[in-house]
């Protein structure tokens, strides 16, 4: 099979493009603000990528936890990787809310593509560090333009 014949997974998309992006999100938010993460299955056409992870992050002295999403484009190109990713505040709720919601977002897109990952954080350095342990060291290595 070739082209548009593959089956979706054959698709390669962009291995580097979730490490970085989850590299850009711990700097951009600190592990020490990150309650959750729920990694989505990414959509992969060739040597293009498109993912989105969804952050619970702790709020000062309140049970309810601020989401963020960020969601990301990546590309393998002639000229090398490309990994955008956006940042958005999308509210927030009491922690419990979260799982059923996020299974919600599965079932609501209509895509067959897989329920997401969560991974406790819990402000812990060595469990964000557990998670970048699954991924090769030359994904992660960020290349800025």
């Amino acid at each position: 099979m070739t082209g548009a014949d593959q089956p979706r997974s054959a698709d390669p998309g962009v291995p580097e493009a979730l490490p970085r992006t989850l590299i850009r999100l711990r700097d951009y938010l600190g592990v020490e603000n990150i309650d959750r993460l729920w990694i989505f299955p990414p959509v992969r056409r060739g040597r293009r990528e498109q993912g989105l992870v969804a952050v619970s992050l702790f709020q000062e002295g309140q049970e309810r936890r601020e989401v963020v999403t960020v969601s990301y484009t990546a590309e393998h190109t002639g000229r090398g990787v490309t990994v955008e990713p956006t940042f958005a505040s999308v509210g927030e709720a009491p922690a419990d809310v979260f799982p059923p919601v996020m299974l919600g977002v599965v079932r609501r897109s209509g895509d067959d593509s897989g329920e997401p990952r969560e991974i406790v954080i819990e402000t812990s350095p060595t469990s964000f560090e557990a998670l970048m342990e699954e991924f090769d060291d030359v994904f992660i290595e960020v290349i800025e333009p």
